[in-house]
């Protein structure tokens, strides 16, 4: 019987001598691994992706929603009219003021003589009263306006565009500013405790008993808002005022966490070794606790979204939130309750506000499970 040769001793050496090293395992951090968590999170995944490229899409409208041209070419001439303003004299109208670049777009395709208007791809403008409408206002879904029209012949799918930016920017902005100060004022109760700790949670709970829509109603009762034409949207003093109304009520519900949070973290060893090394209390607070104190922060974060969005609207039904002519969910769905019988006033702003409040609830959830402090625990 052949017997099996084996290599021999040296050529078996070599060739583990040869054999290239393992690379060295990279660590991945907590908050990458919760990234990850939260893409394999499908629904919520999904709804933070079609919620961000509608916000995206939502801060270019003037460019795809406009009563204004993007170019006017007149005369061998090209025209910016959403740069510049131009009057009506200018192109040949006999009417005053800015002239109807719809009318001005038929006008120079009945004639043969090079001029012509490039208007957006829906050519209709939030705070435009379509008077030409035969009928009167409401008027019903049709081909040139898929939404109908509201009680002042204005385009309601134009309204709802825009109002779903006022809205999420409102929210984003509500959110952003009330968890700075929440953040800021739980990290000073829960790191320093004692008197400053007892003292702090007594004068919260005194602000927080404060009737929040009384003093909404008081506020706008005596100051009257100011419209500025142009710049409606953001740069009004009752858009910033109301997110001043509800900054001062909002923070006070991530503070809890945040102070519990903290307290539960400064207890810990890497806390007291920052001390031994002499590191600055502010560093120790902001540095090394606030990145594992978060976990709350980020969780409930969505749903702090959802709730201003809901205050603004209740604002606006209300009629004390963000003065006309401003594109408002809530302001469409008080005229639905005064139409009923033209269900587009009620369906299509109630439809708006459910499905962006259903995207971000899931987001929410995809969020909280994602940084479920329970997932990556050395317990476990």
């Amino acid at each position: 019987m052949k017997e099996d040769v084996l290599p021999p001793i040296e050529e078996t050496a070599g060739a583990g001598a040869l054999a290239p090293p393992l690379p060295p395992k990279r660590s991945v951090s907590i908050f990458r691994k919760r990234v990850r968590k939260f893409k394999t999170l499908k629904r919520g995944y999904y709804s933070f992706v079609i919620l961000l490229v509608a916000y995206a899409i939502s801060f270019i409208l003037p460019v795809l929603i406009n009563n204004k041209p993007l170019i006017v070419h007149y005369h061998g001439k090209y025209y910016f009219p959403m740069v510049t303003y131009y009057p009506a004299s200018e192109f040949g109208q006999n009417a005053f003021g800015e002239p109807n670049y719809r009318e001005l777009k038929r006008e120079f395709a009945s004639r043969s003589d090079g001029d012509w208007v490039l208007m957006p791809i829906y050519p209709y403008s939030a705070t435009e009263s379509l008077l030409d409408l035969p009928g009167s206002p409401p008027h019903p879904p049709s081909r040139g306006h898929i939404f109908g029209t509201d009680d002042r012949a204005r385009d309601v799918f134009v309204r709802l565009a825009y109002g779903f930016n006022v809205s999420l920017t409102f929210a984003l902005l509500v959110l952003a500013i009330s968890y700075v100060v929440g953040v800021f004022v739980g990290a000073m109760l829960g790191y320093f405790g004692g008197k400053l700790d007892i003292l702090g949670q007594r004068a919260i709970e005194i602000w927080s008993s404060l009737p929040f829509l009384y003093t909404i109603i008081i506020v706008s009762s005596i100051i009257i808002p100011i419209y500025i034409p142009g710049r409606n949207l953001v740069a009004q003093p009752s858009f910033w005022l109301l997110i001043a109304i509800l900054t001062i009520f909002d923070w006070m519900g991530i503070t809890y966490y945040v102070r519990g949070e903290f307290y539960r973290e400064k207890a810990k060893d890497y806390v007291g070794a920052a001390i031994a090394m002499g590191v600055s209390e502010p560093a120790i607070m902001f540095k090394h606790i606030l990145p594992n104190a978060l976990t709350p922060v980020v969780s409930f974060a969505p749903f702090g979204v959802v709730a201003n969005i809901e205050a603004l609207v209740a604002l606006d039904f209300l009629g004390f939130g963000l003065p006309a002519p401003t594109p408002s969910w809530g302001e469409l769905i008080s005229q639905g309750t005064n139409y009923l019988t033209d269900w587009w006033l009620v369906f299509f702003p109630l439809a708006a506000v459910f499905v962006t409040l259903l995207l971000i609830v899931f987001i929410g959830e995809a969020v909280r499970e994602a940084f479920d402090p329970k997932e990556y625990s050395r317990l476990r």
